[in-house]
């Protein structure tokens, strides 16, 4: 099928200091290269919610009106108000689905409504989803759409950032960093470690809740997803969720089974090793291509780190350095959305 015959459409992404938008944003920049045409309005980022949305109808009104019977249209999930319109126009018209993944809302946990969420990506003909993990509860949870893998999630940015090489090392953690999310962090000092601290780049931060005087977290402040990368200095990315030390718990910790986390490529894009709970979803991919270390609990980090060889170390940051640039310039959905292409 030519390149003529794919379409997206474009809306307003509401601007913000964490990176909730950027993924979506990236995804419509890689789609236009690879041949993808906007039937919208041009990307917006108006801050007001209720402006935005009415950007986004009107626009994606217009995209609907415009798109071609039987063609190719892509689409990223979720976007809440206007799903049905989108795919009943889309089914009226004939055309081929493809829905790209960020987030299941069942598998956060932010919804019980697992049969409704399944009825929507049977909609697709083809889902883009994060990995093998979230491959294989696709197929296990009766979905019918053909799924292809992404393997990460691209972060486009030119970026000249490397690790710096400091003992003890410097962990960055980038994030929601309230109770909600992360209230991991509020108990590394119980850990004592000596081998590195923790440095701390988000929102939500709350100094009340933390107990010791010489304490290793060191907060950073919150950052743009642009400015965050040339902010970020250290050694080494975590990702973590959820409130315990020996597992990731809870909805955000559960999500980690099957989510390639966007911080992931924003670790990488800073030229840093990720460290990662070994039974997230994204452990498999950070043990193949040798970009980290992955552990069963927090516990565990101060010895690995404190004999971690300095030959393994440059290993690890040769390799993030390949990764990088893929990540950079897009390479990760390209690849997916080539797949589909093939198979439509």
């Amino acid at each position: 099928m030519s390149s003529k015959n794919q379409y997206y459409i474009s809306r307003n992404y509401k601007f913000s200091k964490n990176a909730a938008s950027k993924p979506k944003m990236d995804c419509e920049t890689i789609l236009e290269k690879n041949g993808f045409k906007n039937l919208g309005f041009k990307q917006s980022n108006h801050p007001s919610s209720a402006l935005g949305a009415i950007i986004s109808f009107f626009g994606i009104t217009k995209g609907l009106f415009l798109l071609p019977r039987n063609s190719v249209f892509c689409m990223q999930y979720p976007l809440s108000k206007f799903f049905g319109y989108i795919t009943s126009i889309v089914l009226i018209k004939k055309c081929k689905l493809i829905i790209i993944i960020h987030d299941v809302k069942y598998l956060m946990g932010k919804s019980k409504d697992l049969k409704g969420e399944m009825v929507k990506f049977n909609k697709a003909d083809f889902i883009i989803v994060h990995n093998e993990s979230m491959k294989n509860w696709f197929q296990e949870n009766g979905c019918t759409a053909e799924l292809v893998r992404l393997e990460l999630f691209d972060y486009i940015h030119a970026s000249e950032k490397h690790a710096s090489l400091n003992k003890p090392y410097d962990v960055v953690f980038a994030g929601g960093l309230g109770k909600e999310k992360s209230e991991f962090l509020y108990s590394m000092d119980k850990l004592n470690p000596s081998n590195y601290t923790l440095k701390l780049y988000g929102n939500g931060f709350n100094v009340a809740d933390v107990e010791q005087e010489d304490s290793i977290l060191n907060y950073q402040g919150v950052f743009s997803p642009d400015e965050v990368i040339d902010k970020i200095e250290g050694s080494f990315g975590l990702i973590w969720n959820g409130n315990a030390l020996n597992e990731c718990s809870g909805d955000f910790g559960k999500y980690l089974l099957y989510n390639n986390p966007h911080k992931t490529s924003l670790y990488l894009l800073c030229g840093l090793p990720v460290i990662v709970w070994k039974k997230a979803a994204i452990a498999k991919f950070i043990e193949k291509e040798l970009i980290g270390i992955t552990l069963n609990s927090l516990d565990e980090l101060d010895a690995l780190l404190a004999n971690l060889k300095t030959e393994d170390y440059a290993i690890m940051i040769s390799n993030v350095e390949k990764i990088k640039a893929k990540v950079a310039s897009g390479h990760y959905l390209t690849q997916a959305i080539k797949k589909v292409v093939e198979m439509v």
